[in-house]
């Protein structure tokens, strides 16, 4: 599907979309889910409720068989997420003594990482805190011209543990000055050093092409997305030469499989491949 039809096709769908108060929304067409932070009043914040929702979502998508890859965004209100809820943080803790982080299954969102599918992000908006650590998990990032990015937490006494996948994604100049300063920064200076797959000038158009490279992932054989993505963040975690070796391990499934004789006999017809997915 070319990326103009995608962008007409968005804009409808999000024109007939209505809210139904829950702070995170799950929807599926066809092999794409969409997951949604939809709490603009607040800024697209996480609260305890709306990070549970994100723990239950990341578990729904390894489970369903349907999908085969996901994108995550936010309803529009000018932030794809201001992060914690800081409000409802204080508010625990002068009610319960306790921290708000302790009322969540998975505070650091842990569980995105270990989605065997692609996540693509659309971020619509500026990212602060949690906005970034959501974004950072992801594996494509689309964002919106414009919009400003930080790690904010030193501002707010909290901190950044889930910041260090960032030495992989950015110069490490960058990310201590995110990281030390507190301060915002423009999404293009980031998408400079690659942070970004693309700028896009409206949400619409954001979303947009986050449908456009979710497209082009289902159209890929199923094994070989799958390995293809484990063998990356595998490198990430070993290093190169073990990360070499585990990903000839994660790959012996994939030139094992059907589909690997169904590509090039595709190819060959001159037609599109069926995958099986085994």
């Amino acid at each position: 599907m070319e990326f103009s039809r995608i962008l007409t096709n968005v804009r409808i769908v999000e024109n007939t979309i209505m809210s139904d108060n829950e702070p995170v929304r799950y929807a599926l067409e066809g092999n794409i889910a969409t997951i949604t932070i939809d709490r603009p009043q607040r800024k697209n914040a996480l609260s305890v409720e709306a990070m549970n929702a994100l723990t239950d979502a990341w578990e729904r998508l390894e489970t369903d068989a349907q999908v085969r890859v996901a994108i995550l965004t936010s309803t529009d209100c000018g932030v794809f997420s201001a992060g914690l809820d800081l409000k409802q943080a204080s508010e625990i803790r002068a009610r319960d003594g306790v921290d708000i982080l302790t009322l969540m299954r998975d505070p650091m969102q842990t569980a995105m990482r270990k989605v065997t599918k692609p996540i693509v992000a659309a971020m619509t908006g500026s990212m602060m805190a949690g906005g970034m650590l959501l974004a950072l998990q992801c594996d494509l990032r689309v964002a919106l011209s414009g919009t400003r990015a930080g790690i904010t937490e030193v501002r707010m006494g909290r901190g950044t543990p889930w910041a260090v996948p960032l030495l992989w994604m950015l110069p490490q100049p960058l990310l201590l000055e995110l990281v030390l300063t507190g301060e915002t920064m423009p999404i293009e200076r980031l998408a400079e050093f690659g942070f970004t797959n693309y700028l896009e000038g409206t949400p619409d158009a954001v979303r947009a092409r986050a449908r456009y490279l979710a497209e082009k992932i289902v159209e890929g054989a199923p094994l070989s997305v799958k390995a293809a993505k484990a063998s990356i963040l595998a490198g990430m975690d070993l290093g190169c030469a073990q990360g070499l070796i585990e990903a000839s391990r994660l790959h012996v499934a994939t030139y094992a499989s059907l589909d690997a004789i169904e590509g090039p006999r595709a190819f060959a017809e001159k037609r599109k491949p069926v995958w099986q997915g085994s």
